[in-house]
């Protein structure tokens, strides 16, 4: 073989080995990623030849159907949504030319079957058709209702998460303004023109807010639970008082004494929990926020891209951890260095690790799959995130949280015989 058809030889051998690495790539190391991108519509068509599984709230309304359009070849399955918007955030829509969102997304391989690949096998040689499974969610519709309503009365962009303290099962997450998946095909252009003010941007997951004084209960666990103070740790409660060279004031410039922290908790004292931050330190602070979940995307099951991190970031957007006014972080706020910014799920997660003893568990929207054939192939089974503090701790704090809605800042919400534990919170 002479020199150029060698060279010409083994150039060919290179551009194959080339392409069969890239392919394999592809098909096997990225498929995943692939397959869970909003804009790859090809499992989209192929679940539109396929009957999905319906998703069912956890009180047994019907969230998503589909209904068929055609015959033989030209057999096509379209999403609908008897609900309309009370569900629009969190389970999304899924349609062949918008995409897919929400659990209709993250969930599209139960849903489409091919979540056991060995049994749609088998179903194709069976010459049975392929069918997707149904989920069951966690969520509850009247409870989803009643939140929906109250935000909806508020006249201005919010969200509300409520989680089963003791299984993580997520019964409310409301966003507004919503959205009715069923406009989608006609409507998508002028939703996402509006950006974060969309409809389609769940506030619950994909917002940050500054917390306020709801992050004095993190800072309480911290002290508490590192040794760094007690409940009955004696601090000033005047105002104003200089913390990082800046005056910090109590709202309305109240003044306090020489207070202990249930006091502090249960009346929202600015300064005592600024003081109390600085006793505790910005590394013993970072760390239990983490262990409630700062610094992490949730880890409830919907897509990454529409879930973001609670912390303490700085003007660029970035995650700090150090260097930052440990005063104002620790009430909520922050400064030039770096604000603390909280998901609402992630300010719920805080609630119920305290009403859980300590313990965080996992968040999660599927209560229940049950297959074609209506049998249960997956319940739900709590799991543990995080041991985040004592349960001595937890108790320590719930006693206060309580302390606050008979006697302190949401004395006003009291419901007479029923006892419960809360945190007010307002920043800018």
């Amino acid at each position: 073989m002479n020199a150029p058809i060698t060279r010409l030889f083994i150039a060919f051998l290179v551009l194959f080995a080339l392409l069969v690495a890239f392919t394999s790539n592809w098909s096997v190391f990225d498929a995943e990623e692939l397959q869970a991108k909003t804009e790859n519509k090809r499992p989209l068509f192929e679940a539109q030849q396929i009957r999905p599984g319906k998703i069912f709230t956890s009180d047994g309304e019907v969230i998503a159907d589909s209904k068929s359009k055609g015959k033989g070849d030209a057999l096509r399955y379209i999403r609908s949504y008897p609900l309309g918007s009370l569900f629009g955030n969190p389970v999304g829509y899924s349609f062949l030319t918008q995409g897919a969102t929400g659990l209709e997304r993250s969930e599209q391989a139960v849903l489409t079957g091919d979540d056991n690949e060995f049994v749609s096998l088998l179903d194709q040689l069976r010459g049975h058709s392929q069918e997707g499974s149904d989920i069951v969610t966690t969520l509850n519709a009247q409870a989803q209702q009643v939140a929906t309503d109250q935000l909806a009365a508020q006249e201005s962009p919010g969200a509300v998460v409520v989680i089963e303290p003791q299984t993580g099962a997520v019964r409310v997450m409301a966003s507004t303004p919503g959205y009715d998946p069923n406009t989608i095909p006609e409507n998508i252009g002028d939703l996402t023109k509006e950006g974060t003010d969309s409809p389609l941007f769940d506030r619950a997951t994909q917002s940050t807010y500054p917390p306020g004084s709801t992050f004095k209960v993190v800072t309480a666990a911290a002290a508490l639970d590192s040794g760094a103070a007690t409940p009955d740790t004696i601090l000033s409660g005047a105002s104003p008082q200089t913390f990082s060279g800046v005056p910090l004031s109590n709202a309305g410039g109240e003044q306090f004494g020489d207070i202990d922290m249930r006091t502090g908790l249960t009346n929202s004292v600015n300064t005592y929990f600024a003081q109390l931050g600085e006793s505790v330190g910005p590394e013993t602070l970072i760390e239990y926020m983490k262990r409630f979940g700062f610094e992490q995307d949730p880890e409830v099951e919907l897509p990454d891209d529409e879930k973001v991190a609670s912390g303490i970031y700085n003007g660029k957007g970035n995650l700090v951890n150090s260097d930052f006014d440990i005063a104002r972080v620790a009430i909520g706020q922050g400064g030039e260095e770096g604000q603390i910014l909280a998901s609402p799920m992630q300010m719920a997660e805080v609630a119920a690790t305290v009403a859980n003893g300590g313990t965080l568990m996992k968040p999660t929207l599927v209560q229940e799959i049950k297959d074609p054939d209506g049998r249960t192939t997956q319940e739900l089974d709590p799991q543990v995130q995080t041991e985040v503090m004592s349960s001595d701790t937890a108790g320590a704090l719930a006693e206060m949280m309580t302390s606050v809605v008979e006697e302190g800042t949401a004395a006003g919400l009291s419901l007479g015989g029923t006892t419960f534990a809360g945190k007010t919170g307002t920043a800018e």
